[in-house]
């Protein structure tokens, strides 16, 4: 695959919560272990009254912080800092794109940005970073959520984007792509034979995906409550997770081929109408109840205003092609629920006949378990005899067969998922990044169930914290003699 590295990383949001927690400390673990260009300099941008040196401090403690103790090494922190500059600036002054360029340089050995900034702000950005020539064909750019809130407004940001930078140069970010176990999905299908044969609507009776919280709003209100459960969650790293299941296999791993699948399955999407919307989707948010063995708020009491912004989702989707046909997608999202947990499961059909039927034998379909977080592993149900003499009929017993990646690969680091979306930034492949048919293919969908929402006039039905959202999430499933799989 060929890489193409910068020699420069301009890191917008410099001081925010993101760059704290995730960002420094991805650049740190790539710099750290020898995987940056050894020439790359980090400069990053915000409005806080920062100069290099006191940038330099600020990351030192961001890094004590929030890298784990047996990360932190005094001479790697030593030859790191160093590679850290500053500018203040306020993005929406176009006067002050200036200074940043001369703080920036010559960005003919590359120039790699990261913009994590409000959609209102994109246009202002892209038109500063152009007219300081920042946008030249040796500057790519990528772009963190949200990406608008609805089609209109991400074909407008992506419009102002495209303008300036085409989109061989253009990085959308979902950091679920980044995720190792997320990976594992193509390796799992596409690296083994075993699978494919019965991954279709022959061998499957529906997929579940899930992302659950047991957070509420904490430092996220203004956001949250202008997007919801369904554009916050569901319009990206669901739906991205559910291409990843859906896809066709690709001819080859590479940006073109396997985001092309990913695009099939979104614009594959059995759009929900307004006539639908009531017995599909389930909205709901979440009241005052116990979470982590403490007493917490309703969400708007947290917010402190009434509110009919939805902080749980569930979904029964459909993939219109030949694979897929019929096999209902159960999309699951959601604060303030009993666990934090973010899975696919794939449950196979039943076997057509039960040789066990009468003797005591009572067989459940095998599931395949993709758990992403918080522990990462990939477990497969299975049946299997119970030991004993069978004088009574033969007892089966569903057993998993785990395969953990914390136990197989217990050699090697586990990444934060920032850290190999930064370092295919700046070494400039694409493939795990989001194209813009897919985005606009996502967003397509859900303005259809949010049109459905007004349409029928929904408010989300309100459930206790620390459940799994309201009782019709599990009547959604349960009609159709599926369970969520809680375990």
């Amino acid at each position: 695959m060929d890489r193409n590295p910068v020699s420069k990383l301009l890191l917008f949001g410099a001081t925010g919560d993101l760059a704290q927690r995730m960002l420094l400390p991805s650049l740190y673990g790539l710099h750290a272990d020898g995987l940056l260009p050894k020439d790359l300099t980090i400069t990053g941008a915000a409005r806080s009254d920062y100069n290099d040196d006191s940038y330099r401090d600020f990351a030192k403690k961001a890094l004590d912080k929030f890298l784990p103790p047996e990360l932190k090494d005094e001479s790697a922190l030593g030859t790191f800092l160093p590679r850290l500059g500053y500018q203040a600036m306020d993005m929406s002054q176009p006067d002050q794109f200036k200074p940043l360029a001369d703080k920036v340089g010559d960005v003919a050995g590359g120039l790699a940005i990261y913009l994590s900034t409000a959609p209102s702000l994109f246009e202002a950005a892209i038109s500063g970073l152009e007219a300081v020539g920042l946008a030249g064909p040796t500057v790519r750019i990528g772009l963190e959520k949200p990406l608008g809130y609805d089609l209109a407004s991400s074909c407008e940001i992506n419009d102002a984007v495209a303008k300036v930078f085409p989109e061989e140069r253009i990085f959308r970010i979902d950091h679920y792509l980044g995720k190792e176990t997320v990976q594992n999905i193509l390796a799992l299908r596409f690296g083994n034979t075993f699978f494919e044969p019965i991954w279709n609507a022959r061998g499957i009776d529906n997929v579940q995906i899930t992302i659950a919280e047991t957070v509420g709003l904490e430092e996220r209100a203004g956001y949250y409550d202008g997007a919801g459960a369904l554009r916050d969650m569901i319009a990206n790293h669901t739906l991205q997770l559910l291409t990843l299941v859906a896809m066709e296999p690709p001819a080859r791993y590479d940006k073109t081929a396997i985001r092309d699948e990913k695009a099939k399955v979104l614009h594959s999407l059995r759009e929900i109408t307004p006539e639908d919307v009531g017995r599909n989707v389930v909205s709901g948010q979440y009241g005052a109840g116990a979470s982590g063995g403490e007493i917490v708020k309703s969400y708007t009491d947290e917010l402190g205003k009434p509110s009919d912004t939805e902080t749980f989702v569930a979904i029964k989707a459909y993939v219109d092609n030949w694979r897929w046909q019929g096999v209902p997608f159960y999309l699951r999202t959601g604060k303030r629920l009993a666990v934090r947990r973010s899975e696919i499961a794939i449950q196979f059909k039943p076997v057509p006949h039960s040789m066990f039927a009468g003797r005591g034998g009572m067989l459940q379909p095998n599931v395949l378990v993709i758990r992403l977080q918080p522990e990462e592993y990939i477990q497969l149900l299975v049946m299997a005899k119970q030991p004993g003499l069978d004088r009574d009929g033969v007892k089966l017993r569903e057993v998993p067969l785990n395969l953990s990646l914390d136990q197989e690969f217990g050699g090697q680091r586990r990444r934060i998922a920032y850290e190999r979306l930064l370092l295919d930034l700046i070494e400039g492949d694409q493939t795990l990044f989001v194209r813009r048919d897919e985005v606009e293919g996502q967003w397509r969908w859900i303005d259809a169930i949010r049109a459905g929402w007004a349409a029928n006039g929904t408010r989300p039905k309100s459930y206790a914290s620390g459940s799994w959202g309201p009782s019709a999430a599990i009547a959604l499933t349960e009609r159709d003699g599926v369970t969520w799989q809680d375990d």
